[in-house]
């Protein structure tokens, strides 16, 4: 695969990244804006957001919320009034929820869903309507290997990206037809600000996760970005309805 920023195979192409404003969101945006794309940043932190698209160069950061389809629909308009075109999309925001089931809350159940997948189907169904009028376009959902194998203490997360990794599924088989190609990629444990949070706080255990991967570390923001531009690009026109695990052999360990 060729590095991010040696080919600019996104030239002249727009792509949308919902929570774009820092961790996994913002690794990404720079790995397509190496790769010369245009951008469109939407995150609730508006000014992690700007100063993100002050770095990058061609792009804009809106505020908006994944679960308000009109902050969505407002992004995906903004990218074809700004830029002319909206070729790629991200549907990256997303949130964790980690604490056992019998405590989990009503609300605690509502949120996890209406962002990881609610939020998911608000931004492809929004930006599906656009591209399908274009001629064509890549849809991308951020899932989790939790989408794809289970974990004690996580169900609101682990149905929410099972969810999602069905959403691209179903998704790409509609609308191939159209030219709009949809894709998941799950990362395993991602070295991100929020995890290291999660470890000061003794929620989680780096030494375990780390023994517990087959590669033996975890895994870095760039290497989601890179497996997020290969899906964009025109090479991987082929693909679709696919889920790219990016997890350093999690889910492939039968662990004991």
């Amino acid at each position: 695969m060729t590095a991010p920023g040696t080919s600019r195979a996104l030239a002249g192409k727009t792509a949308l990244i919902t929570g774009g404003g820092s961790g996994i969101g913002l690794a990404i945006a720079r790995a397509f804006s190496a790769e010369g794309a245009r951008l469109v940043l939407l995150d609730t932190d508006l000014p992690a957001a700007e100063a993100a698209a002050q770095s990058l160069g061609k792009a804009i950061a809106i505020q908006g919320n994944v679960t308000q389809r009109a902050d969505v629909a407002r992004a995906c308009d903004a990218a074809l009034e700004k830029f002319g075109s909206l070729d790629i999309v991200l549907a990256n925001a997303g949130v964790s929820q980690n604490q056992p089931t019998l405590d989990v809350t009503d609300a605690d159940w509502q949120r996890v869903m209406d962002i990881n997948c609610t939020g998911v189907f608000l931004t492809a169904q929004e930006a599906g309507r656009r591209m399908i009028d274009q001629g064509g376009g890549v849809i991308l959902m951020m899932a989790s290997m939790y989408g794809l194998v289970a974990a004690p203490g996580r169900l609101g997360y682990c149905v929410s990206k099972a969810g999602v990794v069905m959403m691209a599924k179903a998704l790409a088989v509609e609308w191939a037809a159209h030219g709009v190609r949809v894709n998941a990629i799950a990362p395993g444990y991602v070295d991100t600000p929020f995890l290291q949070d999660l470890f000061d706080r003794g929620r989680l255990d780096p030494a375990k996760l780390k023994g517990r991967t087959p590669i033996g570390r975890l895994i870095s923001p760039e290497e989601v970005a890179r497996a997020a531009v290969f899906l964009a690009r025109d090479e991987s026109d082929g693909v679709t309805g696919h889920v790219l695990s990016v997890d350093g052999g999690w889910t492939a360990y039968g662990y004991i």
